[in-house]
């Protein structure tokens, strides 16, 4: 295992879970941490014992962005930050045949808030809150948070929760579908990983392949999604998975699944 500094990563059975780890500096992303995360996330989600992969913050709070202090970037254009440094990361969770599951302590802002709405599934502690602090530093939302939240919330909502810069709290996230599920703050990774655990039973060709069209769905239409949907179905009903479900579904017992 390489010697990280600013993301610690670790493997609960079939689970992995990475945590930003620069508690001193607010979780927030410099050059280092974004190159860390990037090779922590390539190797988890080509781990094939992995079945589902939680990220989360060390100390206190999730992350509070970009590091506005980052001596690393200064020879370098933000645009050039964003998509060469930023988005490999944001491609590798999308991509990852297993789900991601943002583990929500404390504060999610800016960049960081983009890493958690990224991810597939959110849980968030009861005193954690999301925010899109950029009208404050005269900067857009970015990491792809416009795309995220004009989806999830419309335009109207979403427009002005970014220009007001509001705190979204934890329970008001569960309301407006922007995260899924709170906890007590004790309890949140505990409650995260058992999540994960649970999930990880699930047949994992299933899983990927759910998360790959309702990902494709999100931005396709009604015909093409079908189409997707029956190319895939195939596939799916021609695995050793799919025969092994309906064995053990005719034999009332619990399925083991192998992920072919």
């Amino acid at each position: 295992m390489n010697d990280f500094k600013t993301v610690k990563y670790e493997q609960d059975g079939s689970v992995g879970i990475i945590t930003i780890n620069r508690p001193e500096s607010m979780n927030s992303f410099n050059a280092r941490l974004r190159h860390e995360l990037l090779e922590v996330c390539q190797l988890s989600t080509n781990d094939d014992s992995l079945r589902t992969i939680v990220l989360t913050g060390e100390g206190q709070l999730f992350s509070a962005g970009a590091d506005l202090k980052d001596g690393g970037a200064a020879n370098k254009s933000l645009y050039d930050i964003l998509l060469n440094e930023f988005r490999p990361i944001f491609d590798c969770i999308i991509n990852a045949q297993q789900p991601f599951i943002a583990a929500i302590n404390g504060s999610a802002s800016g960049i960081g808030l983009s890493f958690a709405l990224t991810c597939d599934l959110i849980i968030m502690a009861d005193n954690a809150f999301m925010l899109s602090p950029f009208t404050t530093i005269s900067l857009i939302p970015d990491g792809g948070m416009n795309w995220y939240l004009v989806h999830q919330l419309g335009y109207q909502r979403a427009f002005q929760l970014s220009i007001e810069s509001e705190r979204v709290s934890a329970s008001r996230c569960v309301d407006l579908g922007l995260a899924n599920k709170m906890v007590p703050s004790d309890d949140l990774l505990n409650e995260s990983v058992d999540w994960a655990k649970r999930l990880a039973k699930r047949a994992p060709l299933s899983v990927s392949a759910t998360k790959k069209v309702m990902r494709y769905a999100s931005h396709r239409s009604w015909s093409e999604t079908f189409d997707m949907e029956a190319k895939i179905q195939q596939e799916l009903g021609n695995s050793d998975d799919f025969r092994e479900g309906v064995t053990a579904f005719l034999q009332k017992r619990e399925p083991v699944f192998k992920g072919k």
